[in-house]
């Protein structure tokens, strides 16, 4: 049954959910991946990360080539056809082979009558490759983003606005989280090097290595004892400000999936934590993180908005409210987020942030420590949010994280470091 599956035309179908119906790439590509075998799982992933990554620059060749686009249920093929571009632009894969495979994805979406066409306009990109790619190279396609999101990032970083992009276009790096209850870092650090790998030390966060090149899970030392995670040293960074203490009672807000919950228990194992998060299907994530490492928390589903609902009068020494954000940090692990979000949903997600904000801050005892994290890269969610609310509370003292006029500390992403991430460290007085 499997040797029958196409790998170019699930990609499609996979690509299309996203773009089309604002499917989650994470949420459509796991359960395509479950119907072919484990060496297939990767060139399909492979094949729909690198789309959507590249995706503006395969609109634009798809226009040059072809006199109108592909519409209702042939659109399939225009996704295919991408796929097509893709292989012979950015994969080893021969081009005899590229082009076969992705001809025969016709057949297994029955679209036969179309096979003619897929193949047509493939040999002529390979007839022209080399003066369309040249045009392309300075059309404004070239930078893969969407031109909403550009403009946000010029304004915001006139200086590093090009770093940025050119960042989010790669690959990410592997990042991983040393659990300091099993080992020091140094300590993991010297089981890795046995293994044959390398890591990177990261200068700033305690418990954050990075690999010089990615490893499956099951290859690093002590994975399955909970001796290390796979976290971004960016995500690291919020633990390291909160600086949880044994004894103290914790709040980790917007939880799901339970990295940072994990994280504040491995710094401080005798701490009571309490985990919440709006999505129900998220929250198993938490419990399965939790589990792996040997840990408990009260895992709740609840909406920030309104803490009375799940935590009644209940008030806490220290809070992480990791705040829903529009993810333009993080688009080089995620980068069907630039076709997700809108312009329009900046504003709707700092309105949001803000009610939030509000509706927690109550429940922080008076002496307790309050990080706002985002893994996103603007300004309005950011540094404008915490402004606002230091304008509001004069109770609210800002520490650690930058200054009343400019506050917060802004991460971004880099290819040796982090993903994008704003933290700003509060006290209440």
């Amino acid at each position: 049954m499997k040797k029958t599956l196409n790998l170019r035309s699930m990609a499609a179908q996979t690509i299309e959910q996203v773009v089309e119906q604002g499917q989650s790439l994470s949420n459509v590509l796991p359960a395509m991946q479950q119907k072919v075998s484990d060496k297939d799982r990767a060139l399909l992933q492979e094949l729909c990360f690198g789309v959507i990554r590249t995706l503006p620059q395969l609109e634009w060749l798809i226009g040059k080539l072809m006199s109108r686009p592909m519409t209702g249920k042939q659109r399939t093929i225009h996704y295919l056809i991408m796929v097509g571009f893709y292989q012979l632009l950015y994969t080893r894969i021969p081009a005899h082979a590229a082009l076969a495979e992705t001809v025969e994805g016709a057949m297994a979406i029955k679209r036969q009558s179309l096979k003619g066409l897929i193949n047509g306009v493939l040999r002529q990109f390979q007839r022209q490759q080399a003066e369309l790619m040249a045009e392309a190279a300075k059309h404004e396609s070239r930078f893969l983003h969407p031109s909403w999101l550009l403009q946000r990032l010029k304004k915001a970083y006139p200086n590093q606005w090009q770093s940025i992009i050119e960042a989010n276009n790669q690959r990410p790096p592997m990042w991983l989280r040393v659990n300091r209850q099993h080992q020091t870092r140094e300590e993991w650090m010297a089981l890795l090097a046995e293994k044959g790998l390398e890591g990177h030390a990261h200068p700033q966060y305690r418990d954050a290595v990075r690999l010089e090149a990615p490893a499956p899970v099951h290859a690093l030392p002590g994975f399955e004892e909970g001796c290390v995670t796979v976290q971004d040293a960016s995500a690291q960074g919020c633990v390291d400000l909160l600086d949880p203490q044994n004894g103290d009672t914790i709040l980790d807000l917007c939880a799901a999936p339970g990295g940072k919950t994990t994280h504040i228990l491995e710094a401080a194992p005798k701490a009571h934590v309490m985990a919440v998060d709006i999505d129900e299907q998220r929250l198993k994530r938490v419990h399965e993180n939790l589990q792996r490492l040997g840990m408990t928390a009260d895992v709740k589903k609840g909406d920030g908005r309104y803490p009375e609902q799940w935590c009644g009068n209940q008030q806490f020494d220290r809070i992480l409210l990791d705040a829903p954000c529009s993810a333009t940090g993080v688009i080089r692990r995620h980068p069907d987020i630039k076709w997700l979000r809108r312009d329009r949903d900046i504003a709707e997600l700092a309105a949001l942030q803000k009610e939030i904000l509000e509706a927690i801050w109550p429940k922080l005892k008076t002496g307790g420590t309050l990080v706002y994290a985002t893994c996103s890269i603007l300004p309005e969610e950011n540094c404008q949010q915490v402004a606002a609310f230091l304008a509001l509370h004069p109770e609210a003292k800002l520490v650690e994280t930058g200054t009343t006029e400019k506050p917060g500390i802004q991460n971004l992403p880099s290819q040796e470091d982090g993903d994008g991430f704003f933290y700003a460290k509060l006290i209440k007085s």
